[in-house]
């Protein structure tokens, strides 16, 4: 690496601290904020049921923005290039419609927040900047079949239902401290390999700013938590997995990474949607099922824990879930590797 090429890279690593630094100095002041006006949750996972600040995700999302924005000025002004702007600006318009949207279901709580319907339909109507610039490629490889061009319904109709899926998907794998912005760490450090490796370190870097935001609210959303991510969290992570897969064109492995959610997704729906994925506390810290069948992944850590004579406490949970999320990943890695770089 000569010395030019490694300034460049020293200089485009700030937009990266920039992300966790003003994450993690945005954080504090919105628990406290948060708790005055009263935007608080139970922690269910606990006897005491304390209420904690809700909605954290705001801060996440804008240091990442502020990361982002960064990153485009050394760009702009120390490099004097350009180059995938109209992407960027296309994803980060995507993202703040969503976090808006998530946002306000936030304030309108859990309970009485937006209808699924109408989340869902607002959710795609923030995919129209990626399909304004026609993100990504039409051309899908088939088994057996090869690379079939499907045209504009790529755009139109593939590109909406991958980031409605991956964005409303995402946000079913919740509900104990620590488990969803874990999971987001592992999942967007690993896009951030794949993108780097397929051609596509602008896109990396983007996922590392993201990571470096969630790795600055882990400091205090892990076991015990003092603010909850809401769905100004997980919806903005669900939509950027959907984004980096479609803009960087590896869909098929991020499929594969998103494996977990998409189990969580049928257990949900044995359950009709409507069973919580929190476990039942008791006195001696540790959890039992709620209900007397799975509805989510954290009911079957809990009973597999239950199975090996080890007692089920949230952590192990959060762990033994982000275990499996690196599992996956390691396997994805595996299958896919003859087709990235």
């Amino acid at each position: 690496m000569s010395q030019g090429e490694f300034m460049v890279n020293n200089i485009l690593f700030i937009p990266v601290l920039a992300s966790f630094f003003v994450t993690l100095f945005l954080v504090r002041p919105w628990i406290r904020r948060a708790s005055n006006a009263g935007l608080t949750g139970k922690d269910i996972n606990k006897l005491d049921g304390k209420e904690i600040a809700e909605a954290g995700g705001v801060g996440v999302v804008l240091g990442f923005a502020l990361g982002v924005l960064v990153y485009i000025a050394i760009n702009t002004f120390l490099f004097d290039r350009t180059d995938n702007f109209i992407e960027i600006f296309a994803l980060m318009s995507c993202i703040f419609f969503i976090a808006f949207i998530s946002f306000t279901d936030d304030i309108l709580g859990w309970k009485i927040g937006l209808r699924r319907r109408t989340r869902i339909v607002l959710v795609a109507f923030a995919t129209i900047p990626l399909i304004a610039i026609k993100a990504g490629t039409s051309t899908i490889g088939l088994p057996f079949v090869g690379g079939i061009d499907v045209g504009l319904v790529y755009p139109l109709i593939l590109i909406p239902l991958g980031i409605v899926g991956a964005t409303t998907t995402y946000n079913f794998l919740a509900g104990f401290n620590g488990l969803e912005t874990g999971l987001g760490i592992i999942f967007l450090s690993a896009m951030a390999i794949v993108a780097y490796m397929t051609g596509s370190p602008w896109l990396a870097l983007i996922a590392l700013c993201m990571v470096s935001s969630l790795i600055a609210f882990m400091i205090f959303n892990f076991n015990p938590a003092v603010v909850f991510p809401g769905d100004s969290l997980t919806y903005p992570i669900g939509c950027l997995i959907a984004i980096m897969a479609i803009l960087g064109n590896f869909e098929k492995i991020a499929v594969f990474f998103f494996i977990p959610f998409i189990i969580e997704f049928f257990l949900k729906a044995r359950g009709k949607f409507e069973k919580q994925s929190y476990g039942k506390p008791k006195k001696d810290g540790s959890l039992e099922l709620r209900y007397d069948k799975l509805y989510s992944l954290n009911h079957v850590a809990i009973w597999a824990m239950k199975r090996m004579k080890v007692k089920p406490t949230e952590t192990k949970v959060v762990l033994s879930i982000w275990l499996f999320q690196i599992l996956v990943i390691l396997i994805g890695f595996i299958i896919f590797w003859g087709g990235l770089g």
